[in-house]
């Protein structure tokens, strides 16, 4: 288990391209998606929290409900790093439930060996996977920086930051639930 960070849910997406909100759709053997990763983060985390707008969720959770108006990962990190006292957080979203314990332990690996980087972050062979990585409080100035002029992009805010890459040489663990076919796939 690892005690020295927490894990942080991001389950605010507008979820637009599934037509309703992804985080609260049946997943295996869980009432919903949002539970299915918490349940599973809670086996190898001390503390996991959720990130949302507001406290959405039908089973007892910790949330981190974002401090500013837009909505966007970038809201979110801040956010985290606002609220709690934590050095570096562990961030995962809702809708990849593929990513299992060996993506996360070989990125706390990196971590633990490079915890003066701005982040650790996963790469697939599609690219970087922003919302699969553990950032660490150096980011969160020029993370302040991105919000004050509205650029929420995360590629960009890592493209400019001191990151660790972890590279994994399959996309199946990084599919994303975005649409109704891509969540009927998964049954």
């Amino acid at each position: 288990m690892y005690n020295t960070i927490p894990a942080v849910i991001f389950a605010g997406g507008k979820s637009s391209r599934m037509g309703q909100d992804k985080a609260l759709l049946p997943f295996a053997h869980t009432p919903t998606l949002s539970q299915f990763q918490y349940e599973k983060l809670n086996t190898l985390f001390h503390t996991v929290y959720l990130s949302a707008k507001e406290n959405k969720f039908n089973f007892k959770c910790q949330v981190i409900s974002d401090k500013y108006e837009e909505s966007s990962p970038l809201v979110g990190i801040v956010s985290i790093f606002e609220t709690l006292e934590a050095e570096a957080i562990f961030i995962l979203s809702v809708d990849a439930p593929l990513v299992d314990y060996t993506i996360i332990d070989a990125l706390y690996q990196v971590y633990m060996e490079n915890i003066d980087v701005s982040a650790v972050i996963a790469k697939s062979p599609k690219g970087l996977e922003p919302l699969c990585g553990i950032y660490t409080k150096k980011i969160l100035p020029l993370a302040k920086e991105y919000l004050t002029t509205h650029n929420h992009r995360l590629t960009r805010l890592l493209e400019h930051s001191d990151i660790k890459v972890v590279t994994f040489n399959s996309n199946k663990p990084f599919t994303n639930l975005n649409t109704p076919e891509e969540y009927n796939a998964m049954f």
